[in-house]
C-alpha cells in the first residue's frame, strides 16, 4: 500500500507540475490569438485543434529524440527523469488548454474586455479583468488537462524510463505489472487512478455548480 501511495503522489505532482507549466505559455498564446481576427490566427487555431488527439507515444518519441544523448538537448541530461516527463506532458496538454480556452476568451473579450476598455482600463488591466471573470472556466480547463496528463502512458514511459522510486507513475506501473502477470497489483493501481480521475471530475462539477 505504501508503494501505491508513493506512486500516486508522484503521478499527481508530476502531472500537476506539467499542467501549471503548460498554462504559463498556453494561456498567453490563447489570449493573443483570441484578439486576432486574421486568417493566420485561424490557421494556428486549426493546428492546435488538430493536435488535441495526437497519440501520446508520438509526443514521447519526439521528445526522446530531442533529449537523448545524440539529440540537440542531450547536454541537459534530463532524459529518464521526472523533469522529462513534466516537459513531455506539458507539451501534450498544450493543444487541449489552447483549444478549450480559446472560445472562453473570445466570448469574454466581447463582454468584459471591451467593457473594461470603455471604462478607461489599459490593455493589461483589461486582460486581467477578463482573466478574473473567466477564472472558473479556466480552472475547469486546467483540471481537464491535468486528467489528460495523469492518465497518459506514452510520454511517461518513453522519456521517464519507469525507474522504480524515481520516474515510475501510475500508468507505467500498471503496464509493467500486467506484463509481469501481477494483476492484483495492477488492479489496485488502476483503482487508484480511477479514484484520482473521479476526484477531478467531482471538482469540475463543483466548480460548474458554484459558477451557476
Amino acid at each position: 500500500m505504501e508503494e501505491i501511495l508513493e506512486i500516486t503522489l508522484r503521478s499527481i505532482i508530476v502531472s500537476l507540475s506539467a499542467t501549471l507549466l503548460s498554462a504559463t505559455w498556453s494561456i498567453p498564446i490563447t489570449l493573443f490569438l483570441s484578439r486576432q481576427k486574421t486568417r493566420t490566427a485561424n490557421i494556428i487555431m486549426s493546428f492546435f485543434n488538430s493536435l488535441v488527439g495526437i497519440p501520446t507515444v508520438i509526443v514521447g518519441l519526439f521528445l526522446y529524440m530531442i533529449l537523448s544523448s545524440s539529440g540537440p538537448l542531450g547536454f541537459l541530461r534530463i532524459l529518464y527523469t521526472p523533469h522529462a516527463i513534466i516537459i513531455g506532458q506539458s507539451l501534450l496538454i498544450t493543444p487541449w488548454i489552447v483549444s478549450l480556452s480559446y472560445e472562453v476568451f473570445v466570448k469574454a473579450r466581447n463582454t468584459y474586455w471591451e467593457l473594461a476598455l470603455a471604462l478607461g482600463a489599459d490593455y493589461f488591466s483589461a486582460n486581467m479583468v477578463m482573466l478574473r471573470e473567466t477564472l472558473p472556466d479556466l480552472l475547469v480547463i486546467l483540471l481537464i488537462a491535468f486528467s489528460r496528463a495523469v492518465g497518459e502512458l506514452g510520454v511517461a514511459l518513453l522519456v521517464g524510463g519507469n525507474i522504480r522510486g524515481y520516474t515510475r507513475v501510475l500508468t507505467t506501473t500498471i503496464a509493467l505489472a500486467v506484463s509481469k502477470g501481477e494483476f492484483e497489483f495492477a488492479l489496485a493501481l488502476g483503482a487508484m487512478l480511477v479514484f484520482v480521475l473521479f476526484m477531478i471530475a467531482l471538482t469540475i462539477r463543483l466548480i460548474k455548480a458554484y459558477k451557476e
